[in-house]
């Protein structure tokens, strides 16, 4: 009898403890930057009406930060990430650290390497390196994690890779916000990168493809070419399993189209129908 309590009581923690671990749907703000123009209360109250709790940003949309962060709190989300400019990482990653303590955060990205464009290398990689490194380990030792933001611009060939397995391979203090649309953009393989380095990826930015749409390297492309979902042709539902996998953490959407408020919705239900598949 003993013995079948214990097993039911493992049993039940072990469940519990794969709650505390699921992946998170989370929602990239900019997907809302033309909402929240006109209506900055309302647009966040959109997110909260589709279910998501959590939220990658770090501004305050002309808020005092407190009067921001109590009105978000109201409607029940939560900052898990903010963002990173790659020279305040240089000159001050401590403005980093306040701001993203400031909300409870765990995650501050990098969304850019300055470069001129169409001209990004190895030496702008090794100088990335260099600068998420040292200012990855000041925000590591302040319980953040720095992460960097592929664009596309980073799949050079280079040696027996590409610049972004530079990038990967050298990451000691800091980990990656991947965004699999750029990366496949770029002509990555988002699924097989992350099927390579399965502990590099804590967040990933889910956003699909539309089916022809032509690649670039330079970290541009038309928006319009985001759509729901599961409907273009970056291999989300394999992302996701993978992400359920590895542990990733935080499954952040954004959609950059201007149908970003009709398409949202139908994309929060296609990753929980994917997550539920046994």
């Amino acid at each position: 009898m003993k013995k079948t309590i214990k097993n039911l009581l493992l049993a039940c923690l072990i469940l519990i403890t794969g709650q505390i671990h699921a992946q998170e749907i989370a929602l990239q703000l900019y997907s809302l930057r033309n909402e929240m123009r006109e209506d900055v209360k309302g647009s966040h109250q959109l997110i909260a009406d589709w279910g998501i709790k959590y939220i990658e940003g770090g501004g305050t949309y002309g808020m005092d930060q407190d009067e921001y962060k109590k009105f978000i709190t109201g409607l029940g989300l939560s900052v898990i990430a903010v963002g990173a400019d790659f020279k305040q990482l240089q000159e001050n990653p401590q403005a980093i650290i306040d701001n993203a303590k400031a909300y409870g955060a765990k995650y501050a990205t990098c969304f850019w390497i300055p470069h001129t464009n169409g001209e990004f290398s190895i030496k702008e990689t090794k100088e990335a390196i260099e600068v998420f490194n040292k200012a990855g380990k000041i925000l590591k030792e302040a319980g953040i994690t720095l992460c960097y933001h592929p664009h596309g611009y980073e799949f050079k060939p280079h040696g027996n890779g590409t610049l972004f397995d530079e990038l990967l391979k050298n990451a000691k203090n800091y980990d990656f916000n991947m965004d699999v649309f750029w990366v496949q953009m770029g002509g990555g393989d988002p699924l097989a990168i992350m099927k390579k380095y399965p502990k590099k990826f804590p967040l990933l930015h889910l956003k699909d493809r539309a089916i022809g749409t032509p690649g670039s390297s330079d970290g541009r492309g038309d928006v319009e070419s985001n759509v729901i979902l599961g409907t273009g042709d970056v291999d989300i539902h394999g992302l996701i399993k993978q992400a359920q996998k590895v542990g990733t953490k935080y499954l952040i959407i954004e959609d950059e189209s201007s149908r970003s408020v009709q398409q949202i919705p139908q994309s929060v239900a296609y990753i929980k129908k994917v997550m539920a598949e046994k």
